[in-house]
């Protein structure tokens, strides 16, 4: 089947999911109100509370919630055949992600932008709140570990995406200046910005001087440098450093300095990117059937129900609530916006999971190639990313671009997209961090600074700290599959709190109620098999210590929610608040 076909039917799906879908959920479920008052405006603070233009705010919300995620998922997803991971990436993004991002964002929008962990409180009780907020910042702790992860091996396979990626920065906030304080608009800008980004790409694949190798500088692989310790370790760990050093000064800055400018160039990298690599799927017209619509029985891991926890950003993510009503909601100029910001957001990032299952399909010459290169679903893990990469730089050929640019090109928006992600999160843990210092009465807690620094430093120990197969700083690497699960878990609990708030206003829940009963089931199913058989050592296995502890904990804490909610919905009647919103 070729695989531009898959593409338009993708694109159709999503298009009547947002036309039609998404409408009658604004319309008749959240029923958004344009005069309604948003935090934005009413705790306006020019740093956190901000009301945007809801395109620039869209762009902020994709690259915030995109990342790596939708493209890391999707590739090692293949695995199982491109047919399992088509589907749940278009239907879950229409009927679920959509659905859950859409409503996050308004659940908080309506309670004065506070966080979906807040939200707990005010819906289920104080013990469910805590619960969620210790779940959440356990996830969060794991993003920044595992995206930091990403980017700083991206910068020692493609060191000529290096200069393009510091590039942005300054750019970033010379758009920040110019758009707050002259009062320009941010679109003009930003193309600029985006333009230098990819000429600094070009001539940095094209010229060796320009590329920050720092493997390179330390002698090369497989040379020691100090203490044990070889090339790739030393660079990986300076790496780290920098990016913990970024991120921390990138989450205190007010939002409108570097956030919204550099999400914006991003959402325009985004749309170049996405036309490069559908422009490429048209010209080459390659088949999608290298991989076949599913792979051959496979012994190892089970597609049902793991799929449905490998592929999480690009279907349905928890980590989009944490966005929507941790930083989007501060800054939605109007309620009627949020239909576009929050669902047409999912959508964004499921275009995005679609490209990578079809870059990925078309990469390979034969299926024989495939098989061998795909050969366990711990290699599909490890090297999934690199195979996207090596596929999107193929459909990136077919506009005529040299393979080793188009190759550093699609590094450079997947550092970018990783980078966004990671200081939003690193913003969210200072937020969690600080509404458990009220709760708990620790003051120094509340602090900015203090609350960035225990984010910080907390984020950096998980990644550098454990070893593994991939060596020093795997970190990031080992913590993937628990990722997927404590995500999708923290997605079903979101779900749930949007369910029982539209039942309390006597509104239609099942449009939320459903997808949360699926989603609940297979990553309910898939963690007590990963933490009781697979990380415990009682499947005959190696025992993972850390992936058994961690997730021992969030699943614990999340059947614990669970349960609140359950006698919640035995002894509450519906509608038991007026529906004045």
């Amino acid at each position: 089947m070729p695989a531009i076909l898959l593409a338009i039917i993708g694109f159709t799906v999503f298009a009547l999911g947002y036309r039609y879908y998404s409408k009658f959920i604004a319309e008749r479920i959240y029923r958004l109100d344009p005069n309604f008052r948003t935090p934005a405006h009413e705790f306006r603070d020019g740093v956190d509370f901000v009301p945007t233009n809801k395109f620039v705010l869209w762009g902020h919300h994709f690259t915030s919630v995109a990342g790596a995620a939708p493209i890391v998922g999707p590739a090692i997803a293949v695995y199982w055949g491109w047919l399992p991971a088509f589907l749940w990436v278009i239907l879950g993004t229409v009927f679920a992600a959509g659905v859950h991002d859409f409503g996050t964002l308004v659940l908080s929008v309506r309670n004065k932008g506070q966080s979906i962990g807040t939200l707990a409180e005010k819906i289920i009780g104080r013990r469910a709140k805590l619960l969620f907020l210790f779940i959440i910042l356990i996830l969060v702790l794991m993003v920044n570990a595992v995206f930091a992860w990403v980017i700083a091996n991206l910068f020692i396979t493609f060191p000529a995406s290096v200069i393009s990626v510091f590039i942005q920065i300054p750019l970033a906030i010379w758009i920040g200046y110019t758009v707050n304080r002259k009062g320009k608009s941010m679109l003009i800008p930003s193309l600029v910005g985006l333009a230098v980004m990819y000429g600094a790409a070009i001539a940095a694949s094209a010229i060796p001087a320009l590329q920050i190798d720092l493997v390179g500088y330390f002698g090369g692989e497989g040379n020691t440098v100090f203490a044990g310790l070889d090339a790739i370790s030393v660079a990986f760990m300076i790496w780290i450093a920098i990016l913990m050093i970024y991120v921390y000064i990138a989450s205190v800055l007010p939002v409108w300095k570097l956030l919204q400018p550099r999400d914006f160039i991003n959402s325009h990298q985004l749309v170049v990117g996405l036309a490069i690599l559908y422009l490429g799927l048209f010209f080459t017209w390659p088949a999608a059937e290298m991989t076949a619509p599913v792979t051959r029985s496979v012994l190892d891991v089970s597609w049902f129900p793991l799929l449905f926890i490998t592929i999480a950003c690009g279907a349905i993510s928890g980590f989009h609530g944490l966005v929507s009503s941790g930083t989007t909601s501060k800054q939605l100029n109007k309620e009627t916006d949020a239909r576009f910001v929050g669902y047409f957001g999912a959508v964004g990032e499921g275009v995005l999971a679609l490209v990578t299952i079809l870059a990925v399909s078309t990469f390979f010459a034969t299926q024989t190639e495939f098989l061998n290169a795909y050969d366990s679903y711990n290699t599909a893990n490890a090297d999934g990313l690199t195979y996207f990469i090596g596929g999107a730089g193929q459909l990136a050929g077919g506009l005529g671009l040299p393979p080793g640019t188009a190759e550093t090109i699609v590094a450079v928006i997947v550092v970018s997209f990783a980078a966004t992600t990671l200081d939003t999160s690193v913003r969210l843990m200072r937020y969690i961090i600080s509404e458990l210092g009220q709760e708990y009465n620790v003051k120094p807690l509340t602090k900015k600074h203090v609350a960035t620094s225990i984010a910080v430093a907390g984020s950096m120990a998980l990644v550098l700290l454990p070893g593994g197969d991939r060596g020093f700083g795997s970190g990031g690497y080992l913590l993937w599959p628990l990722f997927g699960t404590s995500n999708q878990l923290l997605a079903g609990i979101s779900l749930l709190l949007i369910s029982i708030w539209l039942r309390r206003k006597g509104r239609n829940f099942l449009f939320t109620f459903v997808p949360m009963l699926f989603l609940l089931f297979m990553t309910l199913w898939a963690m007590i098999n990963q933490v009781v058989f697979q990380w415990s050592g009682m499947g005959g296995g190696e025992a993972q210590i850390l992936l058994f502890v961690m997730g021992s904990i969030i699943l614990g804490f999340t059947i614990w929610i669970l349960l609140e909610a359950v006698m919640l919905f035995r002894r509450e009647p519906p509608n038991t608040e007026p529906d004045q919103d």
